[in-house]
Formats: C-alpha cells, structure tokens, sequence
C-alpha cells in the first residue's frame, strides 16, 4: 500500500491554504466573510449550539459518512480551540458507538466486508499492536474513520487501547482540518495556521511508522 504520493499531495494543500490566508489577513482580507456571521448565529444559541453538533456528528459518523465535513464545519462555527475540543469528543464518541455496536452484533453488520484484503491488513496490525495500531492507523488518511471503528471491533483490539489511539491518532489531522475551517472566517490567528501545518508534518510522519511497522509472527502452535 503506497502512502506517499496522495499524503504529500494533502499536506501541500494545507500548507497552500494556510499561505493563502496568511496573505490575505496581511492585506486586511477576510476568506470567507459571510461565515462569520454564521458563527455569530451559533454563538448566540448558547451551549445548545455545541450539544448539537456533537450529537449529530455522532448520529452522522457511526455510519460511513464523511468527518472531515464535521471537522471543516467546526472550525467554521467555534473557531479553533473550541472547535477542534468539540470535533475530538465526537469523534471518540462515534468511535465508541461503532465499536460497540458491531462487538454487541458479532461483526455480522460487516460481515461481507471484513475479508477483503486491505481490511485483513488493517486487521492483522490492530491484533498485533494495539493501541500503537490503532493510533497508526487513525493517522492514515485512506483508512476510512467509520471503517477503522469497524475492523476494530472485529479485531482483538480492547476497548481502553482502542479508545486512546482513536484521540491520539485523531488529533494532528483534527487540529490541522478543523484550524483551516477557522481560518476561512478570517478570525484564525497566523500561530495557529502553523500549528496546523505542523500537525501534518505529524501526521505524515506517523503514517510512515505505520506502513514500515512490520507484522510480528504469530507464536508457533
């Protein structure tokens, strides 16, 4: 499975966004400036606004839909710091719910996915190394987040082990996606938008672990 060329090409594009909009608050511009008047919506319901999201991320996320229009849709609502905190909770919640849902099924929801061969390659790592695994493999933009909460159900992984590698391996790219969201308000600190960039060097340097971490051999019987 080859990594690099579609990881360089997405952290080229979240160091060409942030450029872009460092140069554009340089000269006084705001991105998007119609998004900050959607933030001003949300802020004004209270702590309803939050609820909300995180809620539907969850109801979202369990089954195959896309996080990364969570991610972008909280920087955009919360700004940086508080988007990213929301986006990270819902993300560990929609991994439990999954998780759990097909260990209470025995698998039987995926079942006619679960032997193909990228997911039996996914598989044998999150039987082997746990909580390294499953933060490898959360740092691995091609590993989709609803998939991974499936095989790992279906895996040996534990639950604590599980739970920690989904924040860990989920941060870097949470941080870095959910910073650019902010950033198209116009309101994103330049700090920030290197700290996201930063968190895909991270996260590109963790997939790389991930694909040369070799499998150990199963004791012999």
């Amino acid at each position: 499975m080859r990594w690099w060329r579609p990881l360089l090409g997405c952290l080229g594009l979240v160091l060409v966004v942030s450029l872009v909009v460092m140069v554009a608050r340089a000269y006084g511009l705001s991105v998007v400036p119609q998004f900050g008047e959607v933030r001003r919506v949300v802020e004004a319901a209270g702590p309803w606004g939050p609820v909300v999201f995180v809620l539907l991320q969850v109801l979202l996320n369990v089954p195959p839909f896309p996080r990364t229009v969570f991610t972008v849709s909280a920087g955009v609502l919360f700004g940086a710091v508080v988007g990213t905190a929301l986006a990270i909770v819902a993300t560990a919640l929609a991994a439990v719910v999954a998780f759990a849902l097909v260990r209470l099924t025995g698998g039987g929801i995926i079942g006619r996915w679960a032997e193909h061969p990228r997911a039996l390659w996914v598989r044998q790592r999150l039987d082997h190394h746990g909580t390294l695994a499953v933060t490898s493999m959360r740092l691995i933009p091609m590993v989709p987040f609803a998939v991974m909460n499936y095989l790992s159900g279906l895996s040996a992984v534990r639950f604590w082990p599980y739970l920690v590698g989904t924040v860990i391996g989920s941060t870097p790219s949470t941080v870095a996606i959910v910073t650019l969201g902010d950033a198209v308000t116009g309101h994103v600190r330049p700090s920030l938008l290197l700290v996201s960039a930063l968190c895909g060097v991270v996260g590109l340097a963790g997939v790389v672990l991930a694909a040369r971490r070799p499998i150990p051999e199963e004791p012999a019987g």
